[in-house]
């Protein structure tokens, strides 16, 4: 069943990882999708050449989310690219590990340009088209399990995290009677870049994989399905919602 024939997703930082992994299932569930990304050019033609083999169009669109121009700029190019926008996941972020009594005034500063006011920027650029079309739509953030649970050396990551939940809530408000609906994932611990280095311990990735009651570390392809429910008419009725994606591992206290 293709739950998103004929819906247009953008994606960004789809280049790896989260969003390449949701990029590429939204097509396999039928549309067509513009990636936004920063620097890996590879890897994004090499998700756009995954998307136009499944019969998909797709376009990559380079940008900082940093620059609340990019925004803008993204979503029009994807507009004209693909003609219109259905579906916008907010997928872009960083997490460059410190700890917080030296945190660097730029290492902050960057992170929460990327990860919060890169979404802002993103969110809204993308919901103003979509008024603009007049036939609703669906925005996702990829917020994190760390919006609910602190880390040492995530004191300026987790913030980022809880505060795109609470975007996601205030525009379900804002956007509801656009019929535009937002809402967020919380994925627990994904494998992929952002914590490669600090799961390289083979000690601490088993002790993380002992935590979770499904047995495993999450794998960026288990965002898909999510996604794709919340992008598709079987979420009609769902916004200002978020949906743990983690393996059990947040309700695991004991």
């Amino acid at each position: 069943m293709m739950l998103l024939e004929g819906k247009v997703v953008l994606v960004t930082g789809a280049s790896a990882g989260i969003g390449r992994a949701v990029a590429i299932g939204c097509a396999e569930h039928g549309a067509d999708v513009a990636l936004n990304f920063s620097r890996d050019q590879a890897g994004a033609d090499g998700a756009v050449a995954a998307i136009e083999a499944l019969g998909r169009r797709a376009v990559a669109i380079q940008g900082d989310v940093a620059d609340p121009q990019t925004a803008r700029d993204f979503i029009d190019r994807a507009v004209d690219a693909l003609g219109r926008i259905d579906a916008f996941v907010n997928n872009a972020g960083i997490c460059p590990f410190h700890a917080f009594l030296d945190m660097p005034v730029e290492t902050f500063e960057r992170t929460m340009r990327v990860n919060l006011h890169g979404a802002y920027f993103m969110v809204q650029a993308a919901a103003n088209r979509m008024v603009e079309q007049g036939d609703g739509g669906s925005i996702i953030a990829m917020s994190s399990i760390s919006a609910l649970v602190g880390g040492e050396y995530q004191t300026h990551y987790t913030p980022t995290k809880a505060g795109l939940h609470s975007l996601m809530q205030s525009a379900a408000i804002a956007l509801g009677r656009h019929n535009i609906r937002c809402n967020s994932l919380f994925p627990g611990t994904i494998l992929t870049d952002i914590n490669k280095d600090d799961l390289a311990d083979e000690n601490k990735r088993r002790s993380m994989e002992g935590r979770v009651p499904l047995g495993r570390l999450g794998q960026p392809e288990d965002l898909i399905g999510p996604t794709v429910f919340l992008a598709s008419d079987l979420a009609r009725y769902v916004t200002g919602a978020s949906l743990l994606v983690d393996g059990g591992l947040y309700v695991n206290l004991q």
